[in-house]
């Protein structure tokens, strides 16, 4: 029997589902061993629960959400999580350190309207996440290959070194020791190729901190490099801040002016 596969989105922008589409010629490798159960982004089709596989990207940020991937979870043998929102808060959990009702005043002329939660969170946060599938958006390599490898019955894995290694593999100059530049890549979970760091940029900590991470360590490294503590936070306040290392790191600093 094929393999029943569903996609949901929570509080996200699309992009880790438009990157299952652009598997293509990928995805094609895999008809005949899966079949789509529900994918909206895709399809109207829906096929009942349970699921094989559940996809879930975005971040859980109203009331019913909550209740959404808990029914999700109980429906599903696998449930992967996959993306920066998913998987860390994502863009949209920079709201935790504010207060919701500020930004609802701001952006809605009927604030009263809007029913969400104080803070936006990943899914581990409420249920059990069998695998994740980091960056923004999420790689498509990495999430065909943990989807083949479960096809086929065998139990996947992904890096979880850091971003440095890839550099060295790739070749890339250290920017931080040739150039002074800050950049997250040291303390970041591999995965993206070494984007950033190709074009003599910092990593931005898309995916991630890497296991074992010593996100503090970097951030008073950055301090010695004559960065502010505003400049520190704003390093750490990105796609990922919501996972703990990088939030001890923001707490910690607070974003004010030295």
């Amino acid at each position: 029997m094929n393999i029943k596969l569903a996609v949901f989105k929570f509080a996200s922008c699309d992009g880790c589902q438009l990157q299952i589409l652009n598997m293509e010629d990928e995805i094609l490798q895999l008809t005949g061993k899966i079949e789509i159960a529900y994918f909206m982004e895709a399809t109207s089709r829906k096929l009942e629960e349970p699921y094989d596989i559940a996809l879930v990207e975005g971040s859980i940020s109203t009331k019913w959400q909550e209740k959404h991937i808990e029914k999700i979870r109980a429906n599903s043998k696998y449930l992967i999580a996959i993306g920066a929102c998913a998987t860390a808060g994502g863009i949209q959990a920079l709201r935790n350190w504010s207060k919701n009702e500020d930004y609802s005043k701001k952006v809605y002329p009927k604030p009263e309207w809007i029913d969400t939660l104080a803070e936006s969170k990943p899914i581990s946060d409420y249920v059990n996440v069998d695998y994740e599938v980091r960056g923004c958006p999420v790689n498509k390599d990495q999430l065909l290959w943990i989807l083949s490898q479960l096809i086929i019955g065998k139990e996947p894995f992904t890096p979880t070194h850091s971003l440095c290694i890839q550099c060295k593999i790739e070749g890339n100059t250290c920017i931080m020791v040739a150039d002074g530049k800050p950049c997250l890549g040291p303390i970041t979970m591999a995965g993206c190729g070494a984007l950033c760091p190709k074009y003599n940029r910092g990593c931005y900590g898309c995916f991630g901190p890497m296991d074992a991470s010593q996100a503090e360590k970097l951030a008073e490294h950055f301090i010695n490099m004559g960065m502010s503590k505003r400049e520190v936070t704003l390093m750490f306040k990105g796609f990922t801040s919501w996972s703990k290392p990088f939030r001890k790191v923001v707490s910690k600093y607070g974003g004010d002016e030295d």
